[in-house]
C-alpha cells in the first residue's frame, strides 16, 4: 500500500522530511477494523511527532491522526461496524497513522460518517472534535455551573482547529455565552461566523478586554494555543472557583496563581483513552457519533478551511509547512491518493 512516513525528524524543508513510500497492508484482528482511507487532516500533533519522535532503529513512522474512509475488513471482535461502513476517526498516537491508504484502528475510538459530509470535509473533524468535547464535558463539566460566576466560556485561540469546533459545540449543547479570541481580521470574521457572541483579540491583554464585555467573570476557561502569554489575564478573568483547562504544551507553567480562587486546573489529551485502554474507551466512539449527528441535524458544520491536494509527502509538507505557521483557520485536508 502506498503511505507517507519519515526516518529521522528534521525541519518539513528537509528533503526528506516526508517521503513517499511502499508498506504491507496491514490485517485486522481482535477490536481492530482495517479502514480505506479517502482523507485526511494534519494537526500540530503531526508537527510536534514529525520534529521531535525517532522511529525504531531502520524503521518508517507513519503519522497521521485524523481520517475519513471505509471499513475494509474487520477483527474477530468487531460488533460496532462491517465492511462497507463509511466512518471517520483520529487513531491513536503510538500505532501507525492514517497517511496510508489503509489503517488499522479499534473500532471503539471510530465514529459513523456525517451522511452529509463527503470524506475530505470529514477528515477534519474527529481529532479536534473529541479534544473539544471532553475537554467542555468530562474536563470542565461546563454542564455544571460555577456559583456565582458568569454563565461564560472563554475559548482562548478560537480560530484554530480545536477552538473552531470548541465554539460550535458549546453554541449547540449549552446555554453559555461564548467568548472567543482571535486577532485577525479573517480569524475573527470566521470566529463570529461558527457561532461566537463576542471576539477579543488576544495580541493585545486579554483581561479588560473581558471586563469591558460587562457579562463578568466567566465560570470557564479554554485555552488552546499559547498559554504560557496569557496565564496572567487568564488568573485574573476567571471567576472565583472557575474552571480552566488547557491543551497546548507550554515552555512553563505555572500553577500556583490559581490557588488564591481555588480554580480547578485540567489538562486535556484526546489520546489518553486509547493509549491507557480504559474502561471507558468507547466514549470515544459515543463522541463521534454523537458529532456526526449534530452535523446532519445541521447544528455544527464542518472546520475544513483548505483542501491542499493529494495524499502524498509534497502535499502532507505543505500542509505541515501551513501548521506550523500558527496563521491557520480551521483545518487543511488531502483528499485521494
Amino acid at each position: 500500500m502506498r503511505a507517507v512516513a519519515y526516518k529521522i525528524p528534521q525541519p518539513i524543508t528537509a528533503e526528506t522530511s516526508l517521503i513517499d513510500v511502499e508498506l504491507p497492508t496491514p490485517e485486522a484482528k481482535g477490536h481492530d477494523l482495517l479502514i480505506e482511507i479517502k482523507a485526511v487532516s494534519v494537526n500540530p500533533v503531526d508537527v510536534k511527532v514529525r520534529a521531535s519522535t525517532a522511529p525504531s532503529a531502520d524503521q518508517l513512522k507513519v503519522l497521521g491522526f485524523d481520517a475519513a474512509g471505509i471499513v475494509k475488513a474487520v477483527g474477530s471482535d468487531v460488533t460496532l461496524f462491517k465492511p462497507g461502513d463509511e466512518v471517520f476517526h483520529s487513531g491513536i498516537i503510538n500505532r501507525p497513522g492514517s497517511n496510508a491508504e489503509f489503517q488499522l484502528v479499534d473500532e471503539r475510538i471510530v465514529g459513523r460518517k456525517p451522511k452529509s459530509l463527503d470524506f475530505a470535509a470529514a477528515a477534519a473533524l474527529p481529532l479536534t472534535s473529541i479534544t473539544a468535547y471532553e475537554m467542555l464535558f468530562d474536563r470542565l463539566r461546563v454542564s455544571d455551573p460555577v456559583s456565582g460566576a458568569a454563565p461564560a466560556l472563554l475559548i482562548i485561540g478560537g480560530a484554530g482547529g480545536v477552538g473552531s469546533i470548541a465554539i460550535q459545540i458549546a453554541r449547540a449543547l449549552t446555554d453559555l455565552t461564548v467568548i472567543a479570541t482571535a486577532s485577525r481580521p479573517e480569524t475573527q470574521a470566521w470566529v463570529r461566523e461558527l457561532g461566537a457572541h463576542h471576539v477579543i483579540d488576544h495580541s493585545q491583554p486579554i483581561a479588560p478586554q473581558v471586563a469591558a464585555l460587562g457579562a463578568g467573570a466567566p465560570g470557564f476557561i479554554f485555552s488552546t494555543t499559547n498559554t504560557d502569554k496569557h496565564v496572567a489575564d487568564i488568573v485574573e478573568v476567571l471567576a472565583p472557583q472557575g474552571r480552566f483547562g488547557l491543551i497546548d504544551d507550554p515552555k512553563t507553567f505555572d500553577i500556583v496563581p490559581f490557588k488564591r480562587k481555588a480554580a480547578s486546573v485540567h489538562w486535556e489529551l484526546m489520546f489518553t483513552r486509547p493509549l491507557f485502554g480504559t474502561p471507558d474507551m468507547i466514549e470515544q466512539h459515543k463522541i463521534l457519533n454523537r458529532i456526526s449527528e449534530l452535523v446532519d441535524n445541521g447544528k455544527i458544520r464542518t472546520t475544513l478551511s483548505e483542501t491542499v491536494g493529494t495524499i502524498n509527502a509534497a502535499n502532507l509538507k505543505k500542509a505541515h509547512a501551513m501548521v506550523e505557521s500558527g496563521k491557520m483557520k480551521g483545518k487543511a485536508v488531502l483528499a485521494g491518493f
